[in-house]
Parts: C-alpha cells; sequence; structure tokens
C-alpha cells in the first residue's frame, strides 16, 4: 500500500492579476508552485484606476480561502505567506474560515485540526477601506437549484439591477441562468492539476467550504466589472449544525450560514470598501419557505437541480438531473411535495420517492430520527417532520409507503408539537437583509430583528 504524502510546510507562494486571469500559487516545503488560475470573461487587463489597493486586498483574502483546498490534502503543521505578510484581521478570518468550514472534513478524516491553523500575519493593522463609488448593481451567484431562482425572481420584482453569475462550466446552471432574462457572468476556475495527482496518491480529502472560496472570487468580479452587491441565496436552515464533536459544531454547511456571512461582509466593508455589500436574500427564511415561493415559478421545474451528482469535478454524473437516491433530491421531493400538486411533482422527479420503501434510512436521515442529519445542503429535521405532517393528512400522499409509515412508526415515538407547517413559512430569525428589500420579502420591521456583529455576533452560531 502506498503511503500518504505529507509535509511540513504550506507556502502561499504567489497571487496576481493580469489580463482578466488571477493567478494563485501555493506550495508544500520547497516543492514546486501549483497554479490555480481563474478567469474573468471581459474584465479590464488592468485593475481598474482607484480601486488597486482595494483589489490588492481581495486578492490576498481569495489568495488565504482558495489556499484550503490544497492545504488539506497534506495537513501541514506550519503555514507561510510569502512576500507581504496578512494583516492580523485577514489572518483571524482565514483561522475561522479553515477551521469550520474544514468541521466535516476533520471529522470524516478522524482529525482535530483545533490549534493547528494558525495564520502568521503583520504586527499592526491595515488602515481602513475607503469608499469606491461602485455602481449599484448586484451579482447574485446561481448554482442550479431552486434557492438562487426564488432570490432572482424576488430582485426582478423590485426592479433591482443584477446580473447572475456561476464559476465553472455546467449546461445546467447555463440554462437556468439564461431562463431568467437577466445579464449573465461565467467565471472559470482551473484548480491546479497537481492537486488531483496528491488526491490521487492517497492524500486527505473531503469537504471544503466552496461557498467561502466562491464569495472571496465574487468580491474580485465586483471590483473589476463594478458592483456594490453580492447577494447570495443562503436560508436560515444553513446555520444550524449537523452534529457536535468535543465543542466543535461540525456543520456541512457552515460557509453558507450566518456566522460566516457576518464575518465575511464585516472583512469586507472594513478591509475592501466600505460600499460593497455582501449578504443573503433568503435568510430569513427557513427551506420549506423557500420552497413554497419556488413551487409558484413553474417555468424553472423543467430546467432546475439540486442533484449534487449533477456537479461533479470528477467522476460519473446521473443521466438525467434527479438521481433519486440522494440526500438533496429526497429533501426537495419532500420539501415540493406541500405545495404542489402530486402529478406536477412527479413530472419533475420522473418517480414516487415518497412510496419506495427501499428509501426509508434516507428519509430517517432527513428526519433526525434515529440518524444525523446528511452533511448535504438539507433542511433541519423538523422541516422534514413539519412536511411529512402535512402530506399525512392529504389523500393523495398518505396511502405512500414512506407517509404511512412516518405515521405509524414515527410519529408515535417522537414530540409532534411544533410541527405545524405554517409557522414555518413566517420570516424568522436574525439576517442582514438591507431595508429598502423587505417588503418585497414580506418583512415586517420588528420581524426578524437585524443581525449585528457587535451583539453576540463574535459568538453566533453557524
Amino acid at each position: 500500500m502506498t503511503s500518504r504524502p505529507t509535509a511540513t510546510t504550506f507556502r502561499l507562494t504567489e497571487a496576481s492579476y493580469a489580463d482578466g486571469e488571477v493567478r494563485l500559487g501555493y506550495a508544500f516545503d520547497e516543492g514546486a508552485t501549483m497554479v490555480e488560475r481563474i478567469r474573468f470573461p471581459g474584465a479590464p487587463a488592468a485593475v481598474p484606476s482607484g480601486r488597486e489597493a482595494a483589489f490588492a486586498r481581495a486578492l490576498a483574502l481569495l489568495h488565504g480561502i482558495a489556499g484550503v483546498s490544497y492545504w488539506k490534502a497534506l495537513v501541514p503543521e506550519r503555514i507561510v505567506v510569502d512576500g507581504e505578510p496578512f494583516d492580523p484581521a485577514l489572518a483571524a478570518l482565514l483561522d475561522e474560515v479553515w477551521l469550520h468550514g474544514l468541521g466535516e472534513f476533520a471529522h470524516a478524516n478522524g482529525l482535530d485540526l483545533r490549534g493547528r491553523i494558525r495564520f502568521p500575519h503583520a504586527d499592526q493593522s491595515a488602515p481602513a477601506a475607503t469608499a469606491l463609488g461602485l455602481q449599484r448593481r448586484a451579482l447574485v451567484p446561481i448554482g442550479g437549484g431552486k434557492d438562487s431562482l426564488v432570490s432572482i425572481e424576488t430582485l426582478k420584482r423590485a426592479e433591482e439591477p443584477v446580473a447572475v453569475v456561476w464559476i465553472g462550466r455546467s449546461d445546467l446552471i447555463r440554462a437556468c441562468a439564461q431562463a431568467t432574462g437577466q445579464p449573465l457572468l461565467n467565471i472559470e476556475r482551473e484548480i491546479a492539476p497537481e492537486l488531483f495527482e496528491l488526491n490521487r496518491r492517497g492524500a486527505w480529502n473531503g469537504h471544503i467550504p466552496v461557498t467561502a472560496i466562491n464569495s472571496a472570487i465574487l468580491v474580485l468580479a465586483a471590483l473589476l466589472y463594478g458592483y456594490d452587491e453580492i447577494v447570495f441565496s443562503n436560508e436560515a436552515s444553513a446555520s444550524a449544525g449537523n452534529l457536535v464533536v468535543g465543542e466543535l459544531d461540525i456543520n456541512h454547511q457552515w460557509s453558507k450560514g450566518l456566522r460566516f456571512e457576518a464575518l465575511f461582509a464585516g472583512y469586507v466593508s472594513e478591509a475592501i470598501a466600505p460600499d460593497l455589500r455582501y449578504y443573503s436574500l433568503l435568510r430569513p427564511f427557513s427551506e420549506l419557505a423557500v420552497t413554497e415561493r419556488f413551487a409558484a415559478l413553474t417555468r424553472y421545474h423543467p430546467l432546475f437541480s439540486s442533484c449534487n451528482r449533477n456537479f461533479r469535478i470528477l467522476g460519473e454524473r446521473p443521466s438525467s438531473r434527479w438521481c433519486g437516491e440522494c440526500p438533496k433530491c429526497r429533501f426537495v421531493f419532500l420539501a415540493l411535495a406541500p405545495f404542489m400538486s402530486k402529478p406536477a411533482l412527479l413530472a419533475i422527479f420522473g418517480r414516487n420517492l415518497l412510496d419506495e420503501p427501499e428509501q426509508m434510512e434516507g428519509f430517517d436521515a432527513l428526519l433526525e430520527f434515529g440518524a444525523v442529519k446528511p452533511f448535504e445542503c438539507v433542511g433541519e429535521g423538523r422541516e422534514s417532520r413539519a412536511a411529512l405532517l402535512a402530506l399525512s393528512a392529504r389523500a393523495d400522499w398518505r396511502e405512500d409507503a414512506l407517509v404511512r409509515r412516518f405515521v405509524d412508526e414515527v410519529l408515535p415515538r417522537i414530540d409532534a408539537g411544533g410541527l405545524e407547517l405554517e409557522p414555518l413559512l413566517r420570516p424568522a430569525g436574525e439576517h442582514r437583509v438591507p431595508e429598502r428589500l423587505w417588503a418585497s420579502l414580506g418583512l415586517r420591521p420588528e420581524v426578524p430583528p437585524r443581525y449585528s456583529r457587535g451583539e453576540g455576533g463574535a459568538s453566533g452560531a453557524g
């Protein structure tokens, strides 16, 4: 058996921009530099005048966050930044993003990363950023699923100027993006091929905080093209973790959670550009509330997919948009069922997942019934329970195998209190949505409260 490759030092060697391309360099020990490339189509050859300092800090932010993909391959003890040292605020942000963003990776591989991730930094803090006068328009990332489409349609109704952006190559995402009728931006990301070779040789592998990486890429895009907002579509459920190990909350969606959003937005505002806003439009809502809104967007139903098997970098992809066998397929099917006619939902998936007894264990995990919530971007157990309880009252669903089983075997063994559907469809919880958009989302000024880093933000959930 080949031994796993090792290293003692991880180096961030270079970060540059020219002619629409960012180059990010990383190396282990004194080895050759691995270069990741990110291409911004139609971007200016040089950084726009007056934004050079902000861009340099944004580039350092991306260099640090994207490095998590490479460091985790060998998990070396020492991190070194060649050239200009990071400022203390950036180092502190990276320490937290790497630790919590790699929580699932560490748990799956039996690693303890606490105290192991320590970014070096300068002694003095960098001066505060100044406003850049960015144009009033938003970049809205799209992933091919329901959430971003709900955000885009909400912003369209509010007559907000937006561009729909995605990172990487995906015909499925492109089709969804084109259907929105909005300006499009497709950014290319090319991971250094040496990383795949390390994985082939047995390097550590697993989940990374992709949303954090994409967020940093979009900060650069906002500066290059001139946008003053980056609007994600992460809901309240993303802040709920999967399990607690020791004192560490392991959350597959950590970089989609409110904690990351507030930390990242705070750094962007303070260190890069105070007039560049970063937030999630759907933060006040549960997954069920989002699916209720998406159910009405029927023109997207033949196009969207939340099945992650469609978006693998390597390996086989499903022959249709839905594999029907993964936690994402199960959850989206279940979450949409209360808000759609049964024939319409079956037309999307091509099968009835709730009438397949062999899917019992998968749905039990969604219910958190004798199982841990799947390490996927799915809603909380209470949402799945509420959806099944609602379906059990409907004649068209209650005879399906897994709905009957929920009534006969699960309900008697759980606390059914608080499983009504309607309360989960109301806006609730903390958020950072700009006040001008509250009416478009149906938010009242007093509900929910605003999120502030100065009011417990440093130790909030996520």
